[in-house]
């Protein structure tokens, strides 16, 4: 697995949006998937596992895990509970960097209080079966996209987006960009001014009604 991706040092925190607004092609994960713990930022290389209404192939995922990775698994959007409590302290003394699971998740009393990054489907206190070894590590659908083993897999509050590691990094720079950007949007649009003084509003805004190409731009 890739996990050498790295942000830019200088770049602070890069976000999903950030990371959409450079890369329209990115794999976004449904918004069906809601975090269930107390942190919803997590970041790593995916491990990826199918399994159908069957939990045992999970419990052998963590048990294989590495420090970072993020276990996505592929459910099929059951309402059958794959994981809980137990599961989530397990990762949790693995060094998993988070769990997301296309199907129910159960234990949120505990799960609420966790700072372990969970996502789910579902939720549910009926569990699955274990007799069947699952899949791991072969590209799986979760949240309605394709996830490749060793995929980088990001998410925040505003959603869950999966990378390619190998165009990761130009992607992650290029989002660095766009925060420094708005960082500056910000300092001006707080001395009271309005986007005209940070943004091309009106040679855009003029472009597009003569019907010419345009982007809008950054101008502080």
């Amino acid at each position: 697995m890739n996990d050498q991706v790295q942000t830019p040092a200088s770049a602070g925190p890069v976000d999903t949006c950030a990371i959409c607004d450079v890369a329209k092609h990115t794999r976004v994960m449904s918004d069906a998937l809601r975090c269930r713990s107390a942190n919803p930022n997590l970041r790593g290389p995916a491990l990826t596992v199918r399994c159908r209404d069957d939990f045992f192939g999970l419990i052998l995922a963590i048990e294989q895990a590495k420090a970072g990775d993020v276990i996505v698994v592929d459910g099929g959007g059951s309402q059958t509970a794959l994981a809980g409590e137990l599961f989530a302290r397990a990762a949790l003394a693995r060094g998993v960097a988070g769990i997301i699971v296309d199907a129910a998740y159960r234990d949120l009393a505990y799960v609420a209080t966790c700072e372990l990054p969970i996502y789910s489907r579902h939720t549910s206190p009926m569990a699955g079966a274990t007799q069947r070894l699952g899949v791991i590590n072969e590209p799986v659908t979760c949240g309605g996209v394709t996830v490749c083993p060793g995929d980088l897999v990001i998410a925040d509050h505003d959603g869950i987006v999966v990378l390619d590691p190998a165009t990761a990094p130009a992607t992650l720079a290029a989002a660095a960009q766009v925060k420094h950007a708005e960082a500056r949007i910000i300092e001006v649009l707080a001395t009271g001014a309005g986007l005209r003084a940070c943004l091309n509003v009106d040679e855009h805004a003029a472009a597009l009604a003569s019907g010419q190409a345009s982007t809008l731009r950054v101008i502080v």
